[in-house]
C-alpha cells in the first residue's frame, strides 16, 4: 500500500462491491528468467516480465509517478479463511493491530520507498495457515482503470515460494472499491519453517500492479515469523 491521502475529487460511487478473487494460473515461463537490470532498460514492464524474475528485486521497477491513475490503498485486512480470525487490520493514515500478529512497519525513508516498502511481523503459527484472505479497500482518481491486475511473488532468500496472479478488472473513475483476494499456500516442510523463523526478514515479496498490461505500481515487503504467541 502506498501514500497517505486519497485522490482529490473522489466521488461517492462504488466501482466494485466487495468480492473475492482467487489467483489464476501463471503464464508460460518458456522465455526463461530475466534480470532486474534487464527490465530497468525497458520503457515499461509487463506481467510476463515479472513472472520471469527468479528472485526478489533489490529496487523498484517503476517510479511512484507511474501511478497516474491515483490508485490509493486506504484499508487492508488479513484473515485466516479457515477459522475466520482476523490476523491484523490496518487503515491509512491511522493504523491499528488486532490478534497476536503485529502489523506492518512502513519505511519512512522517502528516497528509498515513498511508502512502497513495508515490514510485517508474524508468529511462527502463521506459516502453518493454508488459506488467507486479504481484503483491500482502495480509491481511484479521475481516470478509468482497465484490466487492473496484481502479480505477487514470494521468496525465501533467492528461492521462489509462490506466485500469485489476481485480476481486478475494470474500475470506474472516482470510485472506492473493496475486494478480497485469496492466498492459497502450499504446505511448508518443518525444515523450511525452522529456517524462515530463524532468519527474520529473509522472506520477501514483490507486489506488481498493472493497468492494461503496463506496470504502474510496485510495492515490496519483508516478513518476520519470530514473533511471540505461537509455537512452530
Amino acid at each position: 500500500m502506498s501514500g497517505l491521502n486519497p485522490p482529490k475529487n473522489v466521488k461517492k460511487a462504488s466501482g466494485n462491491p466487495s468480492k473475492q478473487i482467487k489467483s489464476k494460473e501463471n503464464a508460460d515461463h518458456s522465455l526463461g528468467p530475466v534480470t532486474e537490470e534487464e527490465l530497468l532498460t525497458k520503457s515499461y514492464v509487463t506481467p510476463v516480465d515479472v513472472l520471469r524474475l527468479p528472485k526478489a528485486t533489490q529496487g523498484f521497477l517503476c517510479a511512484p509517478e507511474a501511478n497516474v491513475y491515483e490508485i490509493e490503498f486506504v484499508r487492508f485486512k488479513l484473515r485466516d479463511m479457515d477459522s475466520g480470525a482476523t490476523l491484523f487490520e490496518v487503515f491509512k493514515p491511522d493504523k491499528f493491530v488486532t490478534g497476536e500478529n503485529q502489523g506492518p512497519e512502513f519505511d519512512e525513508d522517502p528516497d528509498q520507498s515513498s511508502g512502497r516498502f513495508v515490514r510485517y511481523q508474524f508468529t511462527p503459527t502463521f506459516l502453518k495457515l493454508k488459506t488467507i484472505g486479504a481484503m483491500v479497500e482502495f480509491t481511484i482518481g479521475n481516470h478509468e482503470v482497465k484490466n487492473f491486475r496484481m502479480v505477487e511473488r514470494h521468496y525465501f532468500r533467492e528461492r521462489l515460494l509462490k506466485s500469485f496472479d489476481f485480476d481486478f478488472g475494470f474500475l470506474i473513475p472516482g470510485s472506492k472499491n473493496t475486494m478480497e483476494h485469496i492466498y492459497e499456500f502450499q504446505e511448508l516442510s518443518k525444515a523450511d519453517i525452522k529456517l524462515m523463523v530463524e532468519n527474520p526478514y529473509e522472506t520477501r515479496s514483490d507486489s506488481f500492479y498493472f493497468v492494461d498490461g503496463k506496470l504502474v505500481m510496485h510495492n515490496k515487503a519483508e516478513y518476520s515469523y519470530s514473533g511471540t504467541g505461537g509455537d512452530i
